[in-house]
């Protein structure tokens, strides 16, 4: 079993607490030895699902979306950025140079397509830029591959 994600970012530390436990619940019946976990790793639900898997000793991909992806990130997420990529069992490279949105969206494009089951921790609202969420979502459900929405009730970014 092959499972992607997509989520939002900057969430707060009530909301991150919870779709951790979702996350956790959301491969609690997959067996660990076949289970590959592809991520871009960013801050958010993209890591939280990266560790989870490997503290399960289920094996992670990586989808990096450019050469400048991690200096985009937040630094404090660097360490955690390193470790992922370090853990992981293979490494997808886009081949673009520029972090942006098109390299972003052309990234989850990739790991769409790599996945039997696509995780997305999404609120259900329009993406807030081109490549967020909802337009992975969009695009996994027309390329046919299985969403499963985490989101806690009641909840807003």
């Amino acid at each position: 079993m092959r499972i992607g994600i997509t989520g939002h970012r900057g969430l707060t530390a009530e909301v991150e607490g919870q779709i951790r436990w979702l996350l956790e619940g959301a491969l609690a019946g997959e067996d660990r030895s076949r289970l590959t976990v592809v991520s871009c790793i960013a801050d958010g639900p993209d890591a939280w699902l990266a560790e989870v898997a490997l503290d399960r000793g289920a094996r992670l991909e990586v989808v990096v979306p450019a050469d400048e992806y991690r200096a985009g990130l937040p630094e404090w997420h660097h360490d955690v950025y390193d470790r992922l990529l370090h853990g992981a069992a293979a490494v997808h490279r886009i081949g673009r140079v520029e972090s942006d949105e098109a390299a972003h969206m052309a990234a989850s494009e990739l790991l769409v397509r790599q996945v039997d089951r696509l995780l997305a921790v999404w609120d259900g609202l329009p993406a807030r830029g081109f490549g967020g969420t909802a337009d992975v979502v969009a695009y996994a459900r027309r390329q046919g591959v299985p969403v499963e929405v985490l989101w806690p009730e009641g909840m807003r970014r």
